[in-house]
């Protein structure tokens, strides 16, 4: 599989989520918001879920859809969703697949010690299935609103 390139077509995917299979073709007609962050329950993990969450009801109203997307368990997702109250799904990838897709493994660092790890991410899919925007090596605060005002952007 390539790697996804703004302004073209998102290549097919089916994967696991806390919604049941989730494929790229049962989300057209509507905008998708796919983030990919490294670990559920992390501090700038948690943050930025509970970033959308707040938002959630401005995105539902532009007719987007948010995803989130980690290596975790479909269990651990379910507990993250749980105790943040994340009205949207979260994709369990622990083979990578959609990670290599969307080109987000990289090799990082953490205490001085080297290891490949999701990149935080977040790409903007219209209703057509056609990337329209990324964020790669994004940082938190303010980060969400960046991101709706793109959808609301896509939407004029």
């Amino acid at each position: 599989m390539s790697e996804v390139v703004v302004g073209q077509p998102v290549p097919a995917f089916t994967a696991n989520s806390t919604d049941g299979e989730i494929q790229l073709s049962d989300l057209r007609g509507q905008s998708v918001v796919l983030y990919f962050y490294p670990k559920d329950n992390t501090p700038g993990c948690t943050t930025q879920a509970q970033g959308f969450r707040d938002a959630y009801p401005d995105f539902t109203r532009l007719g987007c859809r948010i995803i989130g997307v980690s290596r975790d368990s479909i269990r651990t997702h379910e507990g993250f969703i749980a105790r943040q109250g994340l009205p949207f799904a979260l994709i369990s990838d622990p083979d990578e697949s959609l990670c290599n897709l969307f080109g987000v493994m990289k090799m990082k660092k953490l205490y001085g010690k080297e290891f490949r790890g999701i990149e935080r991410s977040t790409f903007l899919i219209d209703g057509e299935g056609v990337l329209r925007q990324e964020w790669r090596k994004l940082k938190v605060p303010g980060h969400v609103q960046a991101v709706l005002q793109a959808v609301q952007e896509l939407n004029n």
